[in-house]
């Protein structure tokens, strides 16, 4: 999603790479779209370099679900009520499996975007509108023509009617027009962010107009919905898995995106409650592919009679996409939290080291930038160009800022975490708490209480500690154990004092951001601002980051915008891993290059007919 390319630079490259062609009029005609106006496949292209264009398709993989709620109650994923069921949603590492967009994202590039329902585009220079032209042969599962109207009523009914994360970037969209059967125009309102709207609609789901003149959008339902993707829902059971079968008839399966992926005639997610049954049930053999986020489970569970034969494979494949942002988010909504003294006490009674060695076995490394793993993350001093951005900041924004990149906290790891704890009352007490009976009271002359929110056991055995170390100071600190619906709810609606929560980088963030960390958002229901961070200069950063015009400007303005929301103490970081630790049914093959910026699993891996007949001989079948 971004997009916005100089004018020179552009039809420069547009016209010496023959990707792109530009008209007399300056006008550009493209068979693809890129943030900066850089695409690594040429034109005419037969296919990603990250597939086998000769997988056989055929058979099946099933797999935990990936939307994170561990139970589901509804199939539109494009509505802020309730929870969604895996696989109809848009995320980076995987496209929807039921909706098609209008173009398709390459994995092994930070964000180029080939035809799918399009099979090209045309815009100016500044972007400020854009023109897809579809596909006649782009048909819905019913065999209907998918048409620029529908395309239009798509963008308008997302714009109206969707989530906030949909409506907010569309709010930009002035007008959408029908130029013909398969010609529609976006125009943008003046100041709108062209770099990225582009891509950001490019990749959206397009809907049947005639579908949702008949059926409500702007519900939870279980009635599965009418797409045009490859797969079609064949079975839902509620809150335990979905299953979607492979279209016989879809219409886009030779298109040079598509050639070589999503192999599965049969994908399937799987939903459980309870993590220790969901890993016994695929020792079991009861789904087929899994990736491991506990790390004491990877380290000494993935043991067993599957394991010993040769049944099941593990490994770990490198991670080289941008890390997640993973942390303990603070509600500065409440007022406890708005003191930074207070939120940055809270970062030092955190001891990362100990629960590393003796909680997850060494595996990780501490989170210290809201982009890790990206040239984005901030380092040094802020170089001129950053300052430039952070300058008319100054005196409204932490003077640490200005002094050098976050680091957090360290500790030897033995456990005995005085040092840290000490500067931790010092904060409080610097704020304004004094300690009486062994309780910390506030300004208010009330304890200090902090209850975590925790969804499941392992988030309480991680959170243990913290809340540990956080009553040795004074700090009357609980967990409350909630239900994974009663979890997304309460952060929907912000109801939660401090929540651990986990959010995919982005190699190339654009819009996205004002919805992490934006002030628009910071009291809107179901938007990811989980700190309620409402800052002007986090807004100038975001824009900043949105208008960039090429990556340099680009990672200028991420570096900015991460001292300002890390020394800010918005949360208490986390970790990340460098791996995947994976395990799978041995009857997988895969293509010898990995994408970038996706695990690959679902969409590039296959079922190999030679090793499904030994797997099955292994299992006694």
């Amino acid at each position: 999603m971004r997009r916005a390319g100089l004018l020179a630079v552009l039809a420069c490259v547009a016209l010496i790479s023959g990707r792109a062609g530009a008209e007399e009029t300056g006008v550009i005609k493209s068979y693809g779209l890129s943030s900066f106006g850089d695409l690594k496949y040429p034109a005419g292209f037969k296919h990603f370099d990250y597939v086998n264009p000769d997988a056989p398709k055929g058979g099946e993989i099933s797999t935990l679900d990936y939307s994170g709620f561990q139970s589901f109650d509804t199939l539109n994923a494009f509505y802020y009520q309730g929870d969604y069921a895996s696989g109809l949603e848009f995320r980076p590492e995987i496209r929807s499996l039921l909706f098609d967009s209008l173009m398709e994202r390459a994995k092994d590039t930070p964000d180029d975007m080939y035809g799918l329902i399009a099979s090209s585009v045309e815009y100016p220079p500044d972007r400020n509108w854009i023109i897809f032209n579809l596909r006649p042969e782009a048909r819905f599962h019913d065999g209907s023509p998918l048409t620029a109207e529908d395309v239009a009523y798509s963008i308008e009914l997302l714009k109206a009617k969707a989530s906030p994360r949909y409506r907010f970037p569309l709010e930009d969209v002035e007008k959408s027009e029908v130029l013909g059967p398969h010609k529609v125009k976006f125009t943008f309102r003046k100041g709108a962010n062209s770099r990225s709207l582009p891509l950001f609609i490019a990749e959206l789901p397009i809907f049947s107009k005639a579908y949702y003149s008949a059926h409500s959008f702007d519900q939870t339902t279980l009635e599965p919905p009418m797409g045009s993707g490859p797969y079609k829902i064949a079975d839902v059971k509620q809150g335990r898995s979905i299953t979607y079968t492979r279209d016989p008839n879809y219409w886009g399966k030779d298109l040079p995106v598509n050639v070589g992926t999503l192999n599965f005639d049969r994908i399937s997610f799987q939903y459980f409650r309870d993590r220790n049954i969901a890993l016994e049930a695929f020792k079991a053999g009861v789904y087929s592919f899994r990736e491991e986020f506990t790390s004491k489970s990877w380290a000494t569970e993935y043991t067993g009679p599957a394991f010993q034969k040769g049944i099941i494979r593990r490994e770990e494949t490198p991670d080289y996409e941008p890390a997640p942002l993973y942390g303990l988010f603070i509600n500065t909504r409440r007022d406890k939290f708005k003191d930074i003294r207070v939120r940055e006490a809270l970062d030092y009674a955190f001891d990362f080291e100990w629960m590393n060695k003796n909680l997850f076995y060494g595996a990780y490394s501490r989170d210290e930038s809201i982009f890790q793993n990206t040239e984005m993350a901030a380092h040094g001093k802020p170089s001129p160009a950053e300052l430039k951005l952070l300058e008319p900041w100054r005196g409204k924004i932490p003077d640490a800022v200005f002094e050098g990149p976050y680091v957090a906290p360290k500790t030897d790891g033995n456990g005995n975490n005085r040092d840290n704890l000490r500067k931790a009352v010092q904060l409080f007490t610097a704020a304004g708490y004094k300690p009486k009976n062994g309780v910390l009271i506030g300004p208010d002359g009330k304890p200090l209480e902090i209850e975590f929110l925790s969804e499941d056991p392992t988030s309480t055995r991680i959170l243990t500690p913290y809340v540990e170390s956080l009553k040795r100071i004074g700090i009357q600190a609980s967990i409350r154990p909630v239900d994974s619906s009663e979890y997304q709810s309460r952060l929907k609606s912000f109801e939660f004092d401090m929540a651990l929560q986990a959010y995919s980088g982005n190699p190339t963030p654009g819009p996205d951001t004002r919805d992490l960390w934006g002030s628009k958002v910071a009291n809107l229901p179901g938007t990811y601002n989980l700190a309620g961070v409402h800052s002007p200069a986090v807004d100038a950063l975001i824009e900043d980051i949105i208008k960039a015009q090429d990556r340099a400007s680009l990672d200028i303005a991420g570096r900015a915008l991460d001292r300002v929301i890390m020394q800010s103490h918005y949360l208490v970081p986390a970790w990340y891993r460098s791996t995947h630790p994976i395990a799978y049914q041995d009857k997988f093959s895969r293509p010898k290059i990995t994408p970038k910026f996706s695990i690959g699993v679902l969409e590039t891996w296959w079922v190999d007919p030679a090793k499904a007949r030994h797997l099955k001989e292994l299992q006694g079948k």
